[in-house]
């Protein structure tokens, strides 16, 4: 399954939000430095999928707020 994350680093309060058909918003307490955020946007998005964080596969925008990612399914 391919999706859309919408990053929002540096937030007070941590989510996963479905907007829209394969549109996520995530926010996480990281700063968007070092891939800190992403790290921490595939744990939370592999907790909310409830698969192991190995399966989450950031396909595009590592720098960007807006992101590709993928969660393999077996």
């Amino acid at each position: 399954m391919i999706f859309k994350v919408k990053a929002r680093p540096g937030s007070k309060v941590e989510y996963v939000k479905e907007v829209e058909k394969d549109l996520y918003e995530v926010a996480v307490k990281d700063p968007p430095e070092g891939g800190k955020a992403n790290e921490r946007i595939r744990e939370l998005l592999a907790k909310h999928f409830g698969v192991s964080k190995s399966k989450i596969k950031l396909l595009r925008g590592s720098t960007s707020r807006l992101k590709v990612f993928e969660v393999i399914k077996d």
